[in-house]
């Protein structure tokens, strides 16, 4: 069981990311360098604990271990569920030096971590993520947040874990969907700032999604290497980190309007975002319209949403503009979008115009 290690750069908080194939039961030789007692609380989910609990129970064989098993969904990232979840932590006498594990997808690395962020005034904790999406994205670069009935993600903080595990076997227990959603956030790195990637990705995207066990793990590895030298230059998002982006802000608008329910999952959202923002650059004028038509064949041709008309219901382009507005990356009331000279040349756009993008994305609605 040979591992890939990404380091992520931060100086004293600097970290590292084992990637390989069936390492869950190395867990506990990976974590016990960094517990101050030999204890740790997992929180996962229902689906999760019920695949791979009993491998990660035996990769912590000699560590103190309680689980906190919470219902699956985007629906657990609420207010409610981390007023239970610290409550939870509190009572299991978690302190600021234990690490609790944040063992799953994106909503249970997001709300643990959150947790972790106040929790005592901070307190550390693990990355254990077992979904593609959460091992390439969410996992790494510690932002931690629940949603608001405003938008996605509003309310959170920035709190790096102290490891990340990813193993590639966890990815074998995901749904066919599940897994085309977390390609998503993958094909997002090569269109970002590396074409090679993409043009990989292309010709090998395929077989990751079936299951080549070496394709899924350098696609997991220079995923991570990306984001980590996107973090180790900007932590808190103030300039580049910002193009990690791409694709979200029209993706989670479309999430807002579906309620975040099950009737698009977040790397859906992010494909027909990372579509639609090709598409709006080319309208622009700043990349070639075959750019914008090579990134909808690739993504179309993985399954995933490419037109707003494969969506279960198209929401009117007024309904997406109010939720782009509450984007996190709004300044001084002025929309800001990541957009694309071409394919490996995204840039943040300032002061998007409201008025243009309202009306191309009712063309592109019809509503």
């Amino acid at each position: 069981m040979t591992t890939e290690i990404v380091r992520v750069p931060l100086g004293d908080r600097a970290y590292d990311i084992q990637i390989g194939e069936n390492i869950l039961g190395k867990a506990g030789e990976f974590l016990s360098p960094l517990l101050k007692r030999k204890r740790v609380v997992v929180v996962t989910d229902e689906n999760v604990f019920a695949a791979q609990g009993a491998s990660l129970k035996a990769g912590l064989a000699g560590i103190e271990t309680d689980f906190i098993i919470l219902k699956p969904g985007e629906a657990t990232k609420s207010f409610d569920e981390f007023q239970k979840l610290t409550g939870r932590l509190l009572d299991l006498g978690v302190e600021r030096d234990d690490i609790v594990i944040a063992f799953g997808g994106g909503v249970i690395g997001d709300l643990t971590g959150f947790a972790c962020a106040v929790l005592r005034r901070g307190c550390r904790f693990a990355q254990i993520p077992t979904t593609l999406l959460a091992q390439v994205d969410s996992a790494v670069g510690g932002k931690t947040a629940i949603n608001a009935p405003q938008g996605k993600n509003l309310i959170g903080a920035f709190h790096q874990p102290s490891i990340v595990i990813a193993d590639t076997a966890s990815l074998n227990t995901l749904s066919p969907r599940e897994l085309r959603a977390g390609y998503a956030e993958v094909v997002k790195y090569g269109l970002i700032d590396d074409e090679p990637f993409f043009a990989w990705l292309e010709k090998q995207g395929t077989a990751l999604l079936a299951g080549d066990a070496s394709a899924r793990i350098r696609a997991v590895k220079k995923s991570c290497e990306a984001k980590a030298a996107i973090v180790g230059a900007d932590e808190q998002e103030r300039g580049k980190r910002a193009l990690l982006n791409l694709g979200h802000t029209f993706g989670h608008a479309f999430e807002a309007a579906f309620g975040y329910s099950e009737k698009l999952l977040h790397g859906e959202g992010v494909a027909l975002g990372m579509v639609l923002a090709f598409e709006y650059s080319a309208r622009l004028g700043m990349c070639n319209p075959d750019d914008a038509e090579r990134v909808k064949s690739h993504l179309g041709a993985c399954d995933l949403p490419v037109d707003v008309h494969d969506l279960p219901e198209v929401p009117p382009a007024s309904t997406l503009v109010e939720f782009m507005k509450q984007d996190k990356k709004v300044e001084h009331g002025a929309l800001t979008l990541i957009l694309a000279d071409a394919i490996g040349g995204s840039r943040i756009v300032k002061d998007a115009n409201i008025d243009d993008v309202s009306a191309f994305l009712k063309e592109k609605t019809g509503r």
